[in-house]
């Protein structure tokens, strides 16, 4: 059955499909790993439970899911609960029921996740288009929330850039594996396209149909708004966007903001070693 506006998969056999790589992918989180669905307003939400302390919830890029976070996640697992998602109408184990009418009422849906599970005082993590989502979040629905760290956030002050617009024409035409992995090439500065969790990008880019309203850059005013502490990582080298005029627009409108470039990193700040070290003592200095 299809229902408009809802997040879900292509057919029966399209959805086999991308579970047999969701579950290889989510296979390189350790264990103890605990699974918990949540019900909202639009559907349950599915999120993944590791280590002990203050609550963490890690917010995944464009149709990344929790196993997105298969290295960071346990490492701050280390310090802090950490809660991670798979994006409500986005694939993964989340499913949608109803659909998203604004902005808002994604903020409202993730409003419902963290009340239901008690958790005051959260600090939201989130890379690339999860940026968004913690950024949404702190916009209509801050209440619950604690701080909003942001890892080359897209769309939150500085459009796509062009190159994605292009690769994104000529892959809805010529959906081929060449293209693809030299799309993910670019984007990340590596070839990642045989990994696990980019096979499960590309799953649900064939097999799932997103829902709900597709992000855009909040309007100056409700930035200037935001009132919970943020800090953001960008990706001096960053190919997605204009990662200089994004931090320099963010730190205009949240002069509050802790606001950092990383030299020579790209869309991935987490990708090097060297960096990937100092996101996560970063993130945990953040939220202590």
């Amino acid at each position: 059955m299809t229902t408009k506006g809802v997040g879900q998969f292509k057919s029966a056999a399209a959805q086999e499909k991308y579970l047999q790589a969701y579950e290889i992918a989510m296979a390189q989180w350790p264990d103890p790993l605990a699974a918990l669905d949540v019900g909202t307003a639009h559907g349950t939400t599915r999120l993944y439970r590791f280590g002990s302390g203050p609550p963490v919830v890690l917010l995944p890029g464009l149709l990344a899911t929790a196993a997105g976070y298969w290295k960071l996640g346990p490492v701050l697992g280390e310090h802090r609960t950490v809660y991670a998602i798979d994006t409500l109408g986005e694939g993964g184990r989340s499913v949608q029921s109803v659909r998203f009418k604004d902005f808002e009422d994604r903020a409202r849906c993730l409003d419902d996740v963290l009340g239901q599970l008690e958790l005051e005082g959260a600090h939201l993590v989130g890379a690339s288009t999860g940026g968004w989502h913690a950024v949404n979040q702190a916009i209509h629905r801050p209440d619950r929330l604690a701080s909003i760290s942001l890892l080359d956030p897209t769309t939150v002050t500085a459009s796509f850039s062009a190159g994605v617009a292009a690769f994104g024409l000529v892959t809805s035409v010529l959906n081929r594996e060449w293209i693809w992995r030299r799309f993910l090439r670019w984007c990340l500065g590596e070839d990642i396209y045989d990994s696990p969790e980019a096979q499960l990008l590309l799953s649900a880019i064939r097999h799932f149909r997103p829902g709900g309203p597709f992000q855009k850059v909040p309007a100056a005013e409700s930035l200037r708004g935001v009132r919970v502490p943020v800090l953001a990582l960008f990706g001096g080298d960053s190919v997605v966007h204009d990662s200089a005029a994004a931090a320099r627009r963010l730190q205009e409108l949240v002069p509050g903001a802790a606001v950092e470039t990383i030299t020579g990193a790209g869309h991935d700040v987490l990708r090097r070693p060297g960096d990937f070290d100092r996101v996560v003592q970063r993130v945990l200095d953040f939220t202590a």
